[in-house]
């Protein structure tokens, strides 16, 4: 049995596979306090995730302690950035400071100023969300607390510290702090130097497929194993859960329709996103690389337009039934939150364009679904930019089940979308995954697999003008937003 365990921002979730990959069973512990002291902050304490970590597995134990007591290994996956900084006794000094927290913005300015050529080192420029620039944030409005600082540890790797002892993190989520060359896989001295650290102050950098070292025999005891599983590096979570579709070749990916949108691509090497603001991250799995976008509001916009029109957001898809159709002429710019990618700015906001008599409730669901599908046909323009290649994409989320919201997409982007047959994929799963790679030896693509698809969804060559002219109109009305 191999365990999984997903530290997202609002809760845990840990699940446990078998050999073959089946999902014995999973728990949830949640949700996870969130403090926002001041506008833009975002915080959480540490104590908080241990002890949904704690009490997802002793629900495990409960229910499943048969599958518990085989557990071999574990995989860790998590929210990423959070600055976790710690003390000389491994005591955290302050609550984290989390990925959506925009404080540091100033710092970024500082740190693209004090490294000139960081897009060659790190792929990326920065922003409020990296690890680098929430600690030249401490240095400067908390000086104390920086000085004392001895170790800073992404959210994960904190709870992989109290599982085991070991002060280890993966390349993934290491290299979304912007400490990571992402060429050399290794600590960054310069980038380090920029911001006012040290590799003193980083723990071991590992691939996430590697053990990082075994569960304390006092938890294993707890959770009723057999015996001492080995920990695996892990991964971020969007990392975790492309490894939970078999996301690793070159140009294969996901496009996710959830809260957010997010277009994740594996690449077979570092690819520098220039001056879009587009993730460029290692993988992990050893050699492989990704790069990531986010479209802060992709089915909450959906919610959003329901709760103003007073349907479900279930209710506006199903006026449109799941039929192809050609884009509508009401464009609409999903910018509700701000904008992440592929420029980030999150001052500008969203809105309507066009909005005329004949333009009912279905009308604007459709264009608020034609929307999200051009920001993350923008997103895929910034990747192909960057020489990436977009070849195939799975989709997942909730939006996925639409099959008219995923056909806007095919034809948006150009390429087909496989909707997997099976819901029981993610981050968690993924994380076991790599829990199993780490305890067995087997090789990586044997069990990195992608899932069986349900259907494939084509672009629609009737519709391809009509999309083009209106990503055209909707790209054009962005920019002024």
């Amino acid at each position: 049995m191999f365990l999984g365990i997903d530290l997202g921002t609002s809760g845990v979730k840990s699940v446990i596979i078998d050999a073959g990959q089946r999902l014995v069973a999973e728990a949830s512990s949640g949700p996870l306090e969130i403090r926002r002291a001041q506008p833009g902050w975002s915080e959480q304490h540490p104590d908080l995730w241990w002890h949904a970590v704690c009490e997802s597995l002793d629900a495990l134990t409960a229910s499943h302690p048969a599958a518990m007591a085989e557990v071999a290994g574990i995989g860790l996956s998590g929210q990423m950035y959070g600055a976790t900084v710690l003390d000389a006794a491994d005591r955290p000094l302050r609550p984290a400071i989390l990925w959506n927290d925009t404080r540091s913005a100033p710092e970024c300015t500082e740190l693209a100023a004090a490294v000139p050529d960081l897009l060659n080192r790190v792929g990326r420029t920065p922003t409020p969300g990296v690890t680098a620039t929430k600690l030249m944030w401490l240095r400067r409005h908390e000086p104390e607390t920086f000085d004392a600082v001895r170790m800073v540890l992404l959210p994960k790797d904190y709870i992989r510290l109290l599982l085991s002892g070991d002060k280890a993190s993966d390349l993934a989520d290491s290299s979304g702090t912007m400490w990571v060359d992402l060429a050399a896989r290794d600590w960054s001295d310069v980038m380090l130097s920029a911001s006012g650290m040290d590799r003193s102050q980083m723990p071991r950098l590992c691939e996430g497929t590697e053990a990082t070292g075994i569960l304390r025999a006092g938890l294993a005891q707890r959770w009723g194993m057999r015996h001492r599983p080995v920990i695996a590096g892990g991964g971020g979570d969007n990392a975790c859960g492309a490894c939970g579709t078999g996301v690793i070749e070159d140009g294969e990916g996901t496009v996710s329709l959830g809260t957010s949108g997010v277009l994740f691509v594996a690449n077979d090497r570092p690819r520098p996103a220039g001056a879009f603001a587009i993730e460029t991250l290692c993988h992990a799995v050893p050699d492989r690389w990704h790069q990531m976008s986010v479209v802060l509001s992709a089915t909450s916009c959906l919610s959003w337009l329901g709760a103003r029109l007073k349907r479900s957001p279930a209710e506006l898809v199903a006026l449109l039934g799941d039929d192809p159709r050609p884009a509508s002429d009401l464009i609409f710019v999903p910018f509700l939150d701000g904008c992440w990618s592929p420029r980030s700015d999150g001052t500008v906001r969203g809105g309507f364009m066009g909005l005329a008599h004949q333009h009912d409730d279905a009308a604007m669901a459709q264009a608020v679904m034609q929307g999200v599908s051009f920001a993350i046909r923008d997103c895929a323009g910034a990747f192909r930019a960057g020489g990436g290649e977009v070849r195939r994409l799975l989709a997942i989320g909730g939006g996925s089940k639409s099959r008219l919201w995923v056909s806007m997409l095919a034809t948006s982007l150009g390429v087909d979308l496989d909707v997997p047959r099976s819901s029981a994929l993610g981050a968690a799963f993924g994380a076991a995954r790599l829990g199993m790679i780490a305890a067995t030896g087997t090789p990586v693509r044997d069990v990195l697999t992608r899932p069986e698809i349900a259907v494939t969804v084509g672009s629609e060559p009737a519709h391809a003008d009509s999309y083009e002219q209106a990503f055209q109109r909707w790209q054009a009305f962005a920019r002024l937003c």
